[in-house]
């Protein structure tokens, strides 16, 4: 439930964009319509960058705290975050409003997933990763496009209010049904803060920043992308339910792929991805081709993010709080950096086509830094050092 909740409030304004430029810019909206809603894509970037800045400062500063509690005063930032940012009345407010409630994101997502791993038990950390991001990719399938449908209809500020009763149902199921957990033993602010010491680390996110950035790129824009094509706004529901079965898919795959061989999950899901991203480039001024690149780019993203989610839990060594919450960091600097980017593309007038491009260039970038990450850990392996368990090649290594 929580996976959902944060679906809906991260990419339902994905679908709202020009809605809500509409609504907060009225003037710059009536001069152009495609250069304010690429501005408004700025809100997305703004709920991104709070992840950014929340995971790793939440993570690190409350890992002694008992994960059901923890848990519980995330989701209470989220309605908080959420409700201020459908009720705040300017453009200025409610971009504030959203990086706000980027805050808990990662954080809780790190703390559910070491959660989930640990009622799981060994030999299952990608699948207790899958399953709670699972909640994220079905809402992408259910509750985005009711959401965005939902604000087509009533209002974007509605869709927000819908989203902070979510979060509030599942403040009521944490409390209700989750056993309690300790916190780690042993668990400090110095001990996790040792995890930005590791070099994989920084390389591991960066795949992450980088590399999903491509996906993000796209998907900021999809619907301005299906109205430009000269169909109805009413069509921008189902292709997010297209978008939300890939994800899930690809999701579920990613969790199975990731317990047997991070590396290779790795290098299928972003290859996948860089093949997806130029079909959409090529197709986009299609609806055909907007619905089923899309639902590719959903699948093979989601391919991709269990296997980076579990690859840095395991680069971290004791530092697994932060590790767990510093993946939702990287993916929504990719977040951020993709919007940002596939904006900047639109509003020079290159088309809405454009950011598959900008896409396959980040994409590729998180082929590259896989590639580096293999080949430091290689090298460490043969120095006799202890190296990560990840793949079946790797555990014939003597640490």
């Amino acid at each position: 439930m929580g996976g959902f909740a944060i679906g809906a409030t991260e990419f339902v304004a994905m679908g709202l964009l020009p809605n809500i430029a509409r609504d907060l810019m009225p003037a710059a909206f009536a001069q152009s319509a495609s250069t304010t809603t690429a501005h408004a894509g700025m809100l997305i970037s703004a709920y991104a960058l709070g992840v950014v800045v929340g995971a790793p400062t939440i993570a690190a500063t409350t890992s002694h705290v008992p994960r059901k509690k923890l848990l519980l005063i995330l989701l209470a930032a989220f309605v908080v975050g959420t409700v201020a940012s459908a009720v705040l009345p300017s453009f200025g407010l409610v971009l504030l409003a959203r990086f706000a409630a980027g805050l808990p994101h990662g954080a809780y997502f790190g703390i559910a997933s070491l959660a989930a791993a640990s009622l799981m038990g060994p030999g299952n950390k990608g699948k207790g990763v899958a399953f709670v991001l699972s909640g994220l990719t079905i809402s992408n399938i259910v509750g985005v496009p009711l959401i965005t449908w939902l604000g087509q209809v009533a209002g974007w500020r509605i869709a927000y209010v819908a989203v902070a009763l979510i979060f509030a149902l599942t403040f009521a199921a944490v409390a209700l049904a989750l056993p309690h957990q300790d916190a780690a033993e042993g668990a400090s602010l110095r001990r996790e803060l040792q995890a930005f010491a590791k070099p994989q680390v920084w390389l591991v996110m960066g795949i992450g920043a980088i590399g999903f950035g491509g996906f993000f790129a796209v998907y900021s824009y999809v619907s301005p992308a299906v109205t430009h094509t000269g169909y109805s706004e009413s069509l921008v529901p189902f292709v997010l339910v297209g978008v939300g079965v890939g994800m899930t898919i690809g999701n579920l795959l990613g969790g199975w792929g990731a317990d047997k061989s991070i590396r290779r999950t790795l290098v299928f899901g972003f290859g996948g991805l860089v093949v997806s991203l130029v079909g959409y480039g090529l197709t986009a001024n299609t609806i055909v081709g907007i619905f089923f690149f899309a639902f590719l780019l959903g699948l093979t993203s989601s391919l991709i993010s269990p296997a980076i989610q579990t690859r840095l839990m395991e680069v971290a060594g004791d530092s697994q709080v932060i590790a767990a919450a510093l993946n939702h960091s990287a993916f929504n600097l990719g977040n951020s950096l993709g919007a940002y980017l596939g904006g900047a593309v639109i509003a020079a007038g290159l088309g809405f086509q454009a950011p598959a491009w900008v896409g396959v260039a980040l994409a590729l970038g998180g082929i590259v830094l896989t590639a580096v990450s293999y080949a430091v850990q290689r090298r460490q392996a043969l120095r006799g050092e202890p190296v990560p368990s990840d793949t079946r090649e790797i555990r014939t290594i003597p640490a």
